[in-house]
């Protein structure tokens, strides 16, 4: 039997950090294609990190950081009246972290692929940076664009180890998918876990193989 209601809310994280995403991590990858500046491999180090971390060690610093006691935590507490940590916004602040790489990279490695000739004609016949960015930069970055937003998609929708200790096990508030398929796996429903985890496989095979067509279709297929 499928749980309909934590399908609900990972489809609901996912597409969450995806639109968060979206932006930040056009601009944060824009700024570094862009710029040459001192510390640059520490910034790019710390986007990276959640990938290297284990998923309970990543998940422990983001608890401890929305604990009421801390700044996040208790300025939360203070404009809401509840609890970050194990909250369904705190479980969105995380997956923002966690999957930060994800959107960041791809969007990365297509921005630097353009060559930085194209810009200066772009200036040179009266566009400025802005224009030239939306009409030069940015069509040629989306495929890269659109694997990041599906990395995003997929690894978000099968997060669990920054899940559970953020979010815990809340039914019908953090209660994700992966969760559901390991409190079944617990309580010895096989085909209950079966179904959900061929629910989230086909999802993943889905999502990959669009990123996959998509890219070789326009020419510009990412080495991920």
């Amino acid at each position: 039997m499928m749980d309909w209601q934590a399908l609900a809310i990972s489809l609901k994280l996912a597409i969450f950090t995806c639109l968060t995403l979206l932006p930040i991590g056009l601009l944060i990858a824009y700024l570094l294609a862009r710029s040459q500046f001192v510390g640059r491999g520490l910034c790019e180090a710390l986007i990276t990190l959640p990938l290297v971390l284990p998923p309970t060690v990543l998940g422990y610093f983001l608890l401890v950081s929305m604990d009421q006691n801390s700044v996040l935590g208790s300025s939360f507490v203070l404009l809401t009246g509840h609890n970050l940590a194990f909250s369904f916004v705190g479980l969105w602040l995380a997956s923002l972290i966690y999957s930060l790489p994800f959107a960041v990279q791809p969007m990365l490695r297509s921005l630097e692929q353009i060559a930085p000739e194209l810009r200066e004609m772009a200036w040179c016949s009266g566009l400025s940076k802005w224009k030239t960015f939306l009409k030069i930069e940015l069509p040629l970055a989306w495929p890269g664009i659109i694997t990041a937003m599906v990395l995003t998609f997929s690894h978000t929708l099968g997060e669990f180890g920054v899940v559970l200790m953020i979010g815990g096990n809340i039914a019908g508030e953090t209660r994700t998918l992966s969760i559901a398929i390991y409190d079944s796996v617990l309580a010895f429903e096989h085909e209950q876990a079966q179904m959900m985890s061929l629910t989230l496989l086909a999802i993943a095979l889905v999502t990959i193989t669009v990123v996959y067509t998509f890219n070789r279709r326009h020419g510009h297929l990412l080495r991920l």
